[in-house]
């Protein structure tokens, strides 16, 4: 019996250097895989640490007081997002490519509009009265000048009153 536990202990010897080199390659691996975090100063740790233990309520004021002390704004501007398109038009040559259509008024004739309505637009006879009656409402958005200008006439010549914008 003592020969056979031998050669066990030898193998329980050689399966746990076998499993040495693994676990090196273990601790490599996951040294690798973790982000490398930049290096700051003292004092941006502290930072840190302060806005990590604040409340939510705590970071809005402190961003409204970086605000206002530094006269700068957390928010983009609607222009910058937009592709700045305020800036082709600040010159003045560029003339608006894309109309909304807007309902002011309905008129006398308010069947009509419904029907018009439902003639430029691809909504139901539910709809369009519904539109029609929650005037001003924008009948269709982003269209071409010469369209626009077409469906403006078009309601007009029933009696509703129309703006482009």
């Amino acid at each position: 019996m003592a020969e056979e536990q031998k050669p066990d202990k030898q193998k329980e010897a050689t399966m746990a250097e076998e499993q040495k080199p693994d676990k090196q390659k273990e601790a490599t691996e996951t040294k690798e895989l973790k982000p490398q975090e930049p290096e700051v100063s003292k004092k941006s740790k502290e930072i840190i640490e302060s806005v990590g233990s604040m409340t939510v309520l705590e970071l809005a004021d402190l961003v409204k007081a970086l605000e206002d002390k530094f006269g700068v704004s957390a928010q983009i501007p609607v222009a910058a997002a937009a592709g700045a398109p305020g800036a082709a038009q600040a010159g003045g040559e560029e003339e608006k490519s894309s109309f909304n259509i807007v309902l002011t008024s309905v008129g006398d004739k308010k069947i009509q509009v419904i029907k018009e309505i439902r003639a430029v637009t691809t909504l139901g006879l539910k709809e369009a009265k519904d539109l029609v009656e929650a005037a001003p409402k924008a009948v269709k958005e982003g269209v071409a000048k010469e369209e626009a200008e077409k469906i403006k006439k078009q309601l007009e010549a029933v009696g509703a009153k129309v703006e482009l914008k």
